[in-house]
């Protein structure tokens, strides 16, 4: 029900071009892109640079994804160019018929300073599992991940954003069409109070829960 911060974290909106080619047995996606920046619908101020990306996925069976993207840029004018490096990896494994996992890593690295080859490193770890008993409208998820931007390349805190995030979802088909969700989430910073209590005070941790119903047509 809610998106994970590996996604927040990760450009998952791109404007600009893209090739794909397929292979004939489907078990190959290949893509190139050429793009307007991170997360950009027109380029930044004087930025005349376009950057560029790959997606490649792997599909040897129908239990078995592999995939990785990339981008390769600047979000900075030209004069000031400090150029980003991002890659994500990921795998999707169908283990039993009732239980799935999903393990992914982005990483990602800026310049310090124009032309310098020191550089601000990101990363963040996530894993996904999914328990569905064969033949039941009931099933259960877990998902927990770790987003580390010490630098505050992406994500702004006072001593760098690092924060774990766990949630536990329980889904319930009512229908072809209609599914029943129930999450319980939860943050923990490891450095700085970035969240409230209920009493609206700063707190390194936060949690909640919600519920949807979501309909398919």
């Amino acid at each position: 029900m809610t998106r994970s911060l590996v996604a927040e974290g990760a450009p998952y909106y791109l404007s600009g071009a893209k090739i794909t080619y397929t292979s004939d047995n489907g078990q190959w996606l290949l893509g190139g892109l050429v793009l307007n920046g991170w997360q950009r619908i027109q380029r930044v101020p004087g930025n005349q640079t376009p950057a560029f990306g790959h997606q490649i996925n792997y599909m040897p069976n129908e239990k078995i994804t592999i995939g990785s993207s990339s981008f390769i840029g600047s979000d900075t004018p030209d004069s000031a160019r400090l150029m980003r490096y991002f890659h994500s990896l990921y795998g999707q494994f169908q283990l039993t018929p009732a239980l799935g996992l999903i393990v992914g890593l982005d990483i990602g690295a800026q310049q310090q300073r124009p032309s310098s080859r020191q550089m601000h490193v990101w990363y963040s770890p996530i894993a996904i599992v999914r328990l569905k008993p064969v033949a039941s409208d009931w099933s259960v998820a877990a998902r927990a991940e770790y987003y580390a931007d010490p630098n505050e390349v992406i994500v702004g805190s006072p001593n760098g954003f690092q924060t774990f995030g766990y949630s536990v979802n329980i889904d319930r088909r009512l229908g072809n069409n209609l599914l029943w969700r129930t999450e319980l989430r939860t943050f923990q910073s490891r450095r700085d109070a970035i969240f409230t209590d209920r009493d609206n005070r700063p707190a390194t941790g936060n949690w909640f829960i919600g519920s949807s119903l979501a309909l398919s047509f």
